[in-house]
């Protein structure tokens, strides 16, 4: 098929044509850099955390009134939640991963270093907590019992030895022989050596960018009466055992006030509400472009198939087939698509070059265009079929009508 009788049919409809060519550039611009978006969120949701979410939970406990002993409820506390039913293991913390609040510090290779070396969350816990986060060990040894010691809310950390996770063990030293190296927390003496190295634990942070940075210190320190218990249940037993250990901690010491309890899987729910949100709303967004595209282009093509009926039964008349008819205004569809998918492919990465620069996004992967083209492709010839076949069942006869 000539493509010039085409072309000259399209200048005689400049306007639509640049609509439409238009509306698929905006299209795939948009498309592009919205799907790319929604596989960054959808990556960030689905990073592991490093423990077990399934069968662990957390609260706090608040107690009040004169004479209450905050380290010693402590202890109690630990001792009555490892030997209830369902429980696998129990451990203080100060926080978890992906809570949205926590305690962060620079670790530093020499003293009085300007800039750390890295950044890191610190999990206050005792010698359980490897087990009860579920974690493990990829080198090195868990804490000692007596390396656990009570400790002052307020006062600086000095932990005499740490455990890090992978991540960071190869910031702090790429070469691969972080355990048994010593390291300074913020920028004085005296050092923590590395004495353990887990595979994965994720920051309190989702969205910072050391995420994987975390560190175990052991102590003691309950904080304004306060302090954060996590537990993890036996496999299937999370919910029983919620419900048991609120009540059997009241019971066992009533002058304080147990916080909500809650699941790390709803903290993580909470933590990307944000991210999950976005990719729905981005998600009606293309859904919405792609089907006002698409209706565009089946009104154009039903407008012109109209205007065009006596000149289609001419061509009938003039020995076209049904599948010359239907060929031709796929053409012309594919015409219009390419030069708006082209205008389209330049918009994307513009606009993704803004995300950068201001947003400081990632790149757009270059393979993104090429498949849009397809995909717009595909849709506009779906699109243009209806009134396409339409335009084939025109009868030759069409063309001895007046007009």
């Amino acid at each position: 098929m000539e493509i010039r009788p085409i072309l000259s049919a399209l200048m005689r409809s400049k306007v639509s044509m640049i609509l439409i060519g238009l509306q698929v550039a905006l299209t795939l611009a948009i498309v592009c850099n919205a799907l790319f978006i929604i596989g960054q969120r959808l990556e960030r949701m689905n990073r592991p955390s490093g423990m077990n979410e399934t069968d662990t939970f957390w609260f706090g406990s608040t107690g009040f009134g004169q004479g209450y002993d905050a380290k010693a409820v402590q202890q109690s506390d630990l001792a009555l939640l490892r030997q209830l039913p369902g429980v696998a293991n129990a451990t203080p913390s100060n926080s978890v991963p992906l809570s949205g609040g926590g305690w962060s510090t620079g670790l530093n290779l020499q003293p009085k270093q300007k800039t750390s070396t890295a950044n890191t969350t610190i999990y206050i816990v005792d010698d359980h907590a490897i087990d009860t986060f579920a974690t493990h060990l990829v080198a090195g040894r868990n804490f000692k019992r007596e390396e656990v010691l009570p400790a002052e809310f307020g006062d600086r950390l000095q932990p005499s030895v740490i455990i890090v996770t992978k991540a960071l063990a190869d910031k702090m030293f790429p070469d691969g022989d972080a355990l048994g190296k010593q390291i300074y927390m913020d920028e004085e003496p005296p050092t923590s050596t590395i004495v353990g190295i887990v595979d994965r634990l994720q920051q309190p942070w989702p969205e910072s960018d050391t995420v994987e940075f975390a560190t175990f210190v052991p102590a003691y320190m309950p904080y304004a009466n306060s302090t954060r218990y996590l537990v993890r249940a036996e496999p299937g037993r999370r919910d029983e055992v919620m419900k048991t250990v609120e009540q059997k901690l009241i019971e066992a010491n009533p002058s304080r006030i147990i916080g909500k309890l809650r699941t790390i899987e709803g903290t993580r729910k909470e933590a990307y509400a944000g991210d999950r949100a976005m990719a729905i709303i981005l998600g009606v967004v293309i859904f919405a472009l792609l089907a006002i595209t698409a209706l565009g282009i089946v009104g154009m093509a039903s407008f012109w198939v109209a205007q065009r009926t006596k000149q289609i039964g001419t061509r009938r008349a003039l020995g076209a087939t049904k599948f010359d008819i239907l060929r031709y205004f796929q053409t012309e569809n594919f015409i219009i698509t390419t030069m708006g998918l082209i205008a389209g492919g330049i918009l994307a990465y513009a606009f993704s070059l803004w995300l950068m620069r201001n947003y400081q996004a990632p790149r757009l992967p270059w393979y993104y265009v090429p498949v849009g083209f397809v995909c717009l492709w595909l849709l506009g010839q779906l699109a243009v079929l209806g009134p396409a076949l339409r335009a084939s069942r025109v009868p030759p006869a069409v063309a001895t009508r007046s007009v």
